[in-house]
């Protein structure tokens, strides 16, 4: 069997999962690989055949998206191109984690795609949304990437096809311990605002993996440190929490090594604010935006709040038999 593996390549977490359904997708064929997008850092240890630039959102530094940037980055010409020349008829299956150019071009030669991405999960009215609910942020989740039939991760099982997520290999393997510093990922906050805060809050060390930095710094109790898959592993395995955006696989694998977690959705990013959603209803702190109380909220944070508990077991072979059964 010919497989083709489309995967959105904005942020690290659809790579990240990816490096785990790869290798369960090669024991039933020969597995093509399709990126686009931009803006992560993981590498993946497979070759891919096929890198398309896509479409990718881009940070800015005040807790959000850069809309200028964003627009000005999109190339809808090559979108296009890319589209109308992927090969998706060469293949006997199409696996799709939330990448637009293959979705597409299956949808416009009526070629079946099967979705395995946490973005389908808001397929689902079960899934929690954010108190506004915005019209064109839905739309974007259940039409950018669409897909005949999905089998969709979540903090948890909201719905018959959602899952509990894929957590790493690399995050299974470690053996958490509780030292006194805070794991932080804020990719879309300036480094200079952060450090303003933390430096402030002198009882523990903050640990910051920042997509701007080239190397590391010390600023009073502040590490900054350029964004390091192992690094951040390590730091972490041995924080006291972490506090970071409202990303997917982020959050994921920090309740799964039962780490006290704080999070700050990214403004105008709708996906996020959904997730938020849903990692306050299991218990998770949130702070929508960060305004001046935002020091205080992470110093009660500090002395108040508890781990949250969950059971993320190792199912992803089974989930990608369910599409194989599918299709055979």
């Amino acid at each position: 069997m010919k497989i083709l593996f489309g995967i959105q390549g904005t942020g690290n977490g659809h790579l990240s999962r990816a490096k785990e359904i790869i290798p369960h997708l090669e024991k039933y064929g020969t597995v093509d690989l399709y990126v686009s997008g931009t803006q992560a850092e993981v590498q993946l240890a497979y070759p891919i055949l096929y890198k398309k630039y896509g479409w990718s959102f881009i940070f800015g530094q005040k807790g959000g998206v850069d809309i200028m940037k964003t627009f000005k980055s999109f190339r809808p010409r090559q979108l296009l191109k890319d589209t109308f020349n992927c090969p998706v008829k060469d293949y006997d299956l199409i696996i799709n984690d939330y990448e637009p150019i293959t979705a597409w071009a299956c949808r416009l030669r009526g070629i079946p795609c099967y979705g395995l991405s946490h973005q389908g999960a808001y397929l689902s009215e079960k899934s929690p949304r954010p108190t506004k609910v915005e019209q064109s942020g839905e739309y974007m989740l259940k039409h950018f990437s669409p897909t005949t039939e999905t089998q969709a991760f979540h903090f948890a099982r909201y719905d018959d096809f959602i899952n509990t997520p894929v957590i790493r290999s690399e995050i299974r393997a470690l053996a958490p311990i509780c030292k006194d510093h805070i794991a932080v990922y804020l990719p879309a906050v300036g480094d200079d605002f952060l450090i303003s805060i933390f430096s402030k809050i002198k009882m523990l060390q903050w640990k910051v993996f920042s997509k701007r930095a080239k190397k590391k710094y010390i600023q009073n109790n502040v590490e900054i440190h350029p964004v390091s898959g192992v690094e951040w592993e390590k730091a972490l395995e041995s924080c006291e929490g972490a506090v970071m955006g409202a990303g997917f696989e982020g959050p994921a694998e920090a309740l799964f090594l039962k780490k006290k977690l704080f999070i700050v959705p990214m403004k105008m990013q709708y996906e996020q604010q959904c997730n938020a959603a849903s990692l306050k209803e299991i218990g998770v702190r949130v702070s929508w935006k960060i305004t001046s109380k935002f020091e205080g909220e992470l110093r009660d944070w500090l002395s108040n709040d508890k781990v949250v508990l969950v059971d993320y077991p190792d199912e992803t072979a089974k989930i990608v038999e369910r599409i194989i059964h599918k299709v055979k």
